[in-house]
């Protein structure tokens, strides 16, 4: 009997040409340029929010409850930069992820054509989260260097499955937090047309890498199996360190240790995640990409 961590449902594979052929003509009717999409010269409004107050990582802490309604527009405001800055990090990664991944594939492909298409969208949400900071007047929110140098080296050396193992737990969790933030009437009008456009399209690169996923794990051998899953659990561990930049706390005029601990310790924020990750896990489970330690660091992490 075949468990978790031996299933990589061959049953379900797709055929790779016809799938990039289906992707490649929604793109050509659903693609985007935030330049002309949206509208960059409108001033904020006024009370509104820029991310969705239930999103943000201190909701519902004591700390929370004491803040003013102005401290905790504030955090908010600081959050979403420090989300579009990792957007940008993310984007960066994946868009050399993808260019290593096709590098060896026939170029006249639908395959590596949709590649392509997928990394002018990601040059284009990159771009867009930039003159969204710029927009804002808030800093720039880079990972830790820690975190940039270690995935320097792993987006040089991860295998095909650990590179969309990475993409997918970046696009889920905050895909979600974007479909909950686009039609929410309480956030800004850019904020909200600046996640339409990238659900919009995220929702193409997830199908592009899920597919790819189910097709490399089912083809893997034991050993790059067992450092697939050892990667996915440290890669679970480093997202959530990673989510939200530390400083966000001193910038908002808070004690960044008392809320970085209130903010680890918040049940709310570990079911915010969870949520978050949900169809991800429920993925990962199907095609074989856990194992019991890798499912351990995500269950310690709060996506599981």
């Amino acid at each position: 009997m075949k468990t978790p961590e031996s299933t990589t449902g061959h049953a379900s594979l797709k055929d790779r040409e016809k799938v990039a052929e289906r992707l490649l003509r929604a793109s050509a009717r659903h693609s985007y340029d935030p330049d002309r999409e949206l509208d960059w010269d409108a001033p904020f409004e006024p009370g509104k929010w820029f991310w969705p107050p239930e999103l943000v990582s201190l909701y519902d802490t004591p700390l929370w409850r004491r803040m003013s309604e102005e401290q905790r527009h504030r955090l908010a405001r600081i959050e979403s930069a420090s989300l579009a800055s990792i957007g940008i990090w993310f984007e960066i990664v994946v868009m050399q992820l993808l260019l290593r991944h096709i590098y060896d594939k026939p170029v006249a492909s639908n395959h590596v054509r949709y590649a392509l298409t997928e990394v002018a969208d990601e040059c284009r949400h990159s771009m867009m989260f930039a003159r969204f900071l710029a927009k804002s007047g808030t800093p720039v929110y880079p990972v830790s260097p820690f975190t940039h140098n270690l995935t320097r080296l792993f987006k040089s050396t991860s295998n095909t499955a650990c590179s969309l193992i990475f993409t997918l737990l970046c696009e889920e969790v905050i895909d979600w937090m974007q479909r909950l933030t686009f039609p929410d009437d309480r956030v800004q009008t850019l904020v909200r047309g600046v996640t339409r456009i990238h659900v919009i399209e995220e929702a193409r690169h997830v199908r592009y890498a899920k597919e790819e996923l189910r097709r490399q794990l089912a083809g893997a051998g034991r050993l790059e199996l067992g450092l697939t899953r050892a990667v996915t659990g440290e890669l679970g561990r480093l997202f959530v360190r990673s989510f939200v930049n530390p400083m966000v706390y001193p910038d908002s005029g808070l004690d960044r240790h008392t809320a970085l601990r209130q903010t680890r310790a918040s049940e709310h924020r570990r079911e915010v995640l969870r949520t978050g990750a949900g169809r991800l896990t429920g993925f990962l489970e199907e095609v074989g990409a856990f194992d019991r330690r890798s499912r351990g660091l995500w269950r310690t992490a709060g996506l599981l």
